[in-house]
Parts: C-alpha cells; structure tokens; sequence
C-alpha cells in the first residue's frame, strides 16, 4: 500500500476527486488504482481566500507498486495497520479500577486476551449518569458519585470526546478504530481533529461496555475502590464497596485508571504509604464568544461552509512572569458546562455535541502552575490547590453552584462585571456576575490578562470586550503522579498494582489515556 502526503483538495471533494488526486500524485492512469482511503484531512485555512483541506490518502494500486513508487513524490510504502491481541495465559482475573477511557480500554483489551476482568466503577452507568447530570445542571443539587467526572465513560463522556492526540503510539490507531466499531462517527479515523461529541459518545461507551460483558468481563458500576491488600509487597486483592457493604475480591493485578479527580483514592494511596509525588498542571477559567464571530476570524467569507463546520482554535503565548498561557479543549459551537464532583466546590469544563451548532463557542484559558506554587511539599499539595481555588469559585458564584462569570472587558480592567453583552454565557445552572480576580491568585490573573491581548493579535475577536469568562477551570490534568516503573508500569513500591491513564498522571486526554490503558493490560497479559 502507499501512502501519499500533503495532498491538497477543494472543500467540495468527493471519491472521484480522490481517485484523481491519487493518480495524479502517483502519476498514473485513473484505472491503476485499485482503492483509496482517506487517511487524514486537515482544514488549511493560512489564506483566507483560498481555504482548502490537506490529506494524506492510502492507495492500492492493480499493478507493480514498487515501480510507481520510484517516480512519486510524497508517497511511501505502508503496512496496514493492524492490533494483535495478546493471549490471556491464565491466572486470577484483574481488577481495573474506573471505567474512563484508561479503564475502557485496558478492560476491553483484557477481556479480548480471554482474561475476564473485573471492572470497579463509582459512579452510574451512562444512561443513569445522563439523568443525574442534567438534574444538577437544571437544579444545582449534586450527586457527588455521580456527575460530570465520575461515572461510565469518566470526565471525557461530558467533554465531547475530542479525540486530538500529541502522542505518536501506533494504538491509537486501536483506539479510533474500536470507537467506530462501537458506533462513533467514521470520520474520526481521517479528521485531523477528530471528536466524537457527547450526545454520540454516550452511545459508544455503553456499546463497549456491553462488548466487554459479552467476552466474558464483568463491569460493576457504584461500586468503588476503598483498599488494596497486600502480601510481600505484591497486591492479592482489593476491597470494593457497594451499597454500604464491603467485599473482598482476590486478584494479584489491578490497574488504577481513577481519572484526574478521585481525590479521596489519591488519600487513599497516601495513606498507603505508595510513592506519588506532586505535578504541574495548568489553572484558569472558560472563555465563550459568539461562534460566527471565531467562525469568521477563522474562515472568512467561508465561514458556515458546510464542509469546515464550527471552527476551532489553538494558541499560546508566553507572559512577562515567565509563565506559559494557552487555550486548552476547544469546543466549537458548544457549552461551558459545570463540572463539579464535589460539594462546595465548584469547577467547568467545556462540551459540544457532534453537530457543533451553539451559538458560542468555547475554550479553557489556562495558565500553568507547579509544585512550587503549591505552598507545601506534600504530594498532595496540586490537590489542595486546586480544591481552594473551587472553594473561592464556588463562594464567589453564590454558593448554589452558580458559575462565577466576568466580561472580558471589566476582567482585563479589574472590575466586577454589572451586565453582559453580546455573549451570554452558556453554563448551568446559572452564573454570577463578579470579579474573577477575587478568586485568582494575582499571578493567574495577571497571566491570563496578558494572554487575552496577546492571543487577540492572533485571533481576530478574541480579545472583543463583550466575551465572557467563566471559572473556575482547575481539572486539566491530574495534579498527582503515581509513581511507576518505565518498564514494567508497575507501581515502583508495589507489584501488581498499574497506575494507569490521566488520574495516574500518565496521560492527558481520552485517546493518551486509552493508550495507556492498552498498556498497561498488555503488561499483565504478558506477565
């Protein structure tokens, strides 16, 4: 097969242009090619007057291949890709612990090896999940197990499922591929920006779930981890609870896929005496414009171009404190969303369903902090951070789960906001005008300030005065590491136990968390 890169296309492309495209490129006549696939399309939209996609395209060809390959340009020759599942050799079923996308795709991975696992799940099933989600955000009462970071399919399932990815790992084919299979929408196997969209996601993780069932796993959902046992510093079993009642279940390998907010298990592990350490992440808050008003700054004249869609957006600037500011899971014509998981607390995040069609659009603006903004040298200080800023975010909306809420205009001022304008902000159950930087450290404020303006010069609009921003964003990743080893991904104190994905600090989105999930499974299967 050959792969040929940088192909451009007209927006209004369709399988004949492909055919056309990939023999002119290979130089070759229209009845050479045999099949051609699109691999990836990205939206090149550097001139505005000229918007097209760029694509890499797969071909077979009737004939030689090898001889056409001498006189291309951009094209090489590719295996296609394919996942071997590993045998399961035998021995006590493991345990994974969260059913985000690390604990999907481990258990997926370990129930097709033949290895049955188990599957510990706090939070409800997705169908469950959804009614007590959309009762929080029309009644702000919170059910702390069960809400927008807890629950089947983790944080991800209200995020829209963007599946853009930073990393190179060849399983991530595996993972676009089984989200398909599932149900997700094909063009996520060629989008240069892929997402899935909640209202299509709910569907797929429930589809995998019952795949793993059906090869033998078993998935308990409110069901959550409350120890580990051990012997000779290796794990023999956990403790799981439910319903008030404690059970103990014997196994000698669990993989902790708990996601960025189980933060009674990282107490849990600290207490355990396990090795973690505290790590960087980033802080801010949501900011929402009109999406016509990105769409066009963006696109131009072909902005509401059918073929391109809501537009997306990413930027980042460094800041005169030396601290690095950038915009962070884009969501084009969505919501900012209230993504809270514990009470008195109070942090967004942001989500778009698969057609992409609110009236904003919306971004996390961030700033990163570390561990020597923590204030302590604890391994869980990020946390205790990150917990104070959504005590602030919730005091400062009301105390009734009302989202603080500033123009961008009296942000960069320093003022409370008194009204709104052309924006009106999108999260639920209500917001709260106010100042922000009541609730920001000064650093973060200060940073975010800069940034407005600076990614103004970027972006046309970005910086209007009537957009709005809304806190707190404090979940970006997870603000603890679980130390494991390079090798073996075991925990470096304790054999058998997997910290695993996102929660672990391994990963930092659905499709690397997946990844890692795959991971890690591999490495029991092949124990």
């Amino acid at each position: 097969m050959i792969r040929l890169n940088n192909i451009q296309l007209p927006l209004e492309y369709d399988d004949c242009t492909l055919t056309q495209a990939a023999a002119k490129a290979l130089r070759v006549e229209r009845r050479a090619i045999k099949t051609v696939t699109l691999v990836r399309r990205a939206a090149d939209a550097r001139k505005k007057d000229r918007i097209h996609f760029t694509c890499t395209l797969d071909v077979t060809l009737h004939n030689n291949e090898n001889a056409v390959l001498k006189k291309a340009k951009n094209a090489v020759k590719v295996t296609p890709y394919h996942y071997e599942v590993p045998q399961w050799q035998g021995g006590a079923a493991p345990v994974v612990t969260g059913f985000g996308p690390a604990g999907m795709f481990a258990a997926l991975v370990l129930a097709q090896s033949g290895a049955k696992p188990i599957v510990l799940e706090r939070g409800r099933d997705v169908d469950n999940r959804t009614g007590d989600v959309q009762r929080f955000w029309a009644t702000g009462k919170l059910n702390a197990a069960s809400n927008a970071q807890f629950g089947e399919g983790g944080a991800g399932t209200f995020s829209d499922g963007k599946l853009n990815t930073g990393t190179k790992d060849s399983r991530q084919r595996k993972v676009l591929q089984e989200f398909v299979a599932h149900g997700a929408p094909e063009e996520i196997l060629y989008h240069a920006k892929p997402h899935i969209g909640t209202d299509k996601l709910k569907i797929t993780v429930k589809r995998l779930r019952e795949d793993i069932i059906a090869l033998g796993g078993t998935v308990l959902f409110e069901t959550q981890l409350v120890g580990i046992e051990t012997r000779d510093n290796r794990v023999c079993g956990v403790i799981a609870e439910r319903g008030g009642k404690r059970e103990r279940i014997d196994t000698d390998s669990v993989i902790l896929a708990i996601g960025h907010s189980a933060r009674d298990t990282f107490t849990l592990l600290h207490d355990m005496r396990l090795p973690l350490e505290a790590k960087p992440f980033s802080v801010g808050a949501r900011i929402e414009h009109l999406r016509e008003q990105i769409d066009r700054a963006q696109y131009g004249s072909f902005a509401g171009h059918p073929a391109l869609g809501a537009a997306p957006y990413k930027m980042n600037v460094q800041t005169a404190n030396g601290r690095g500011a950038y915009t962070f899971c884009m969501c084009p014509g969505g919501t900012v969303v209230n993504a809270s998981s514990e009470h008195g607390r109070l942090c967004t995040n942001g989500m778009s369903e698969f057609a992409r069609d609110a009236v904003n659009s919306n971004a996390a603006l961030l700033v990163g902090v570390s561990p020597e903004d923590y204030g302590s040298d604890h391994p869980l200080a990020g946390m205790y951070f990150q917990r104070d800023l959504e005590e602030k975010a919730f005091r400062l909306g009301g105390e009734a789960y009302r989202a603080p809420v500033q123009r961008v205009a009296d942000f960069l001022n320093k003022q409370p906001s008194a009204h709104l304008g052309a924006v009106m902000p999108s999260v639920s159950p209500g917001y709260t005008l106010c100042n922000l930087h009541d609730m920001l450290p000064a650093c973060i404020g200060d940073s975010m300030m800069q940034a407005i303006v600076a990614m103004g010069k970027k972006l046309r609009g970005f910086d209007d005065g009537d957009a709005v921003l809304t806190g707190a964003e404090t979940r970006s990743s997870s603000p603890v590491r679980v130390l494991r080893h390079p090798e073996t991904l075991q925990s470096v104190a304790l054999a058998g136990l997997y910290p695993c994905g996102e929660g672990a600090g391994y990963a930092g989105g659905i499709v690397s968390a997946a990844v890692d999930g795959i991971k890690c499974a591999e490495k029991i299967i092949l124990r």
